[in-house]
């Protein structure tokens, strides 16, 4: 079930209503939704279409891990009453823009219902849009609650929710059959921070090991941390350490040197890029796999 959040001032939680969504002079509906990121606001036009105007609060490269509001995205936020995240303790940088915006907003937790990845030491694993598979549980629960904010669109969010999630199933099937020129002993995945688990648990991949030991690239490893991985690396012939585009790539080259293996730095697993290669969702997943793909075959 969708949680569908009132979020005050004092950040208090309760069930939203609809009543202050903006109308033209015409009385038509047409509100503002804010996603978190840019990867939800391409998901959620898939579901609107030109009904609604989406934007995203995080603009295009940025890293939500290690985000900074600006008074800009507290101006945003103050402009809309639907915020769309992804959930699972991925938005901490929301808290304060939610203070200073002020109102009501309903809040859209598009990973509702999705049993999450957990470690006793990091917490929750968020990074679910790397499985196309859960993005369909995203995409249910966004086309949920813009029915219930504006129940004449049904028919229109419903005929693309289910359009968009044939788009992700082929997506999936794509998925599997690029993965399939990997053999089974080399899809060895090496990561700048643990990002890759349901990714790697859809499509057959062992995450040998990660440069920071953490669900979010914000944290700093110990030397202890990267000699193991170095022991890690060589002992498990991973030929590779994958990067997404923002990381900095200062420990990965300085574990690539003393392991042999390549950087791959044009990931793009946080962020959608301005057109290709990473324009859309399904755009970037096509090309985070072919990278992937091509380092490791």
């Amino acid at each position: 079930m969708i949680r569908r959040l009132l979020v005050f001032v004092a950040l208090a939680i309760l069930i939203a209503s609809c009543d202050g969504v903006p109308t033209s002079d015409s009385g038509t509906i047409v509100p503002v939704i804010l996603t978190s990121t840019t990867i939800l606001a391409d998901i959620t036009r898939n579901i609107s279409g030109d009904r609604l105007q989406v934007e995203a609060l995080l603009p295009i490269g940025a890293d939500p891990h290690s985000y900074q509001p600006t008074p800009k995205d507290v101006a945003k936020m103050s402009e809309t009453n639907f915020v769309i995240i992804n959930g699972a303790n991925y938005e901490s940088f929301l808290q304060p823009l939610f203070v200073n915006a002020g109102g009501e907003k309903m809040l859209v937790e598009a990973s509702a219902g999705i049993h999450p990845r957990t470690d006793a030491e990091h917490g929750v694993d968020p990074h679910m849009w790397l499985d196309p598979n859960l993005v369909i549980n995203y995409v249910q629960n966004i086309r949920d609650a813009l029915v219930d904010m504006d129940p004449d669109g049904e028919a229109t969010y419903k005929s693309n929710a289910d359009t968009y999630i044939v788009e992700l199933k082929n997506l999936d099937a794509w998925i599997v059959e690029r993965v399939h020129q990997i053999p089974a002993g080399k899809r060895l995945l090496v990561t700048n921070h643990e990002a890759f688990g349901y990714f790697a648990e859809r499509y057959g991949f062992t995450v040998v090991g990660t440069v920071i030991e953490s669900f979010s690239s914000d944290a700093s490893p110990s030397a202890r941390q990267l000699a193991a991985l170095i022991d890690q690396i060589k002992s498990s012939g991973a030929p590779a350490i994958f990067l997404d585009a923002s990381d900095n790539t200062a420990l990965a080259q300085q574990i690539a040197a003393e392991t042999d293996v390549k950087v791959v730095t044009d990931l793009h697993l946080e962020s959608l890029t301005n057109g290709a290669p990473a324009g859309t969702y399904i755009d970037m997943m096509k090309y985070n796999v072919t990278q992937i793909v091509n380092a490791l075959k």
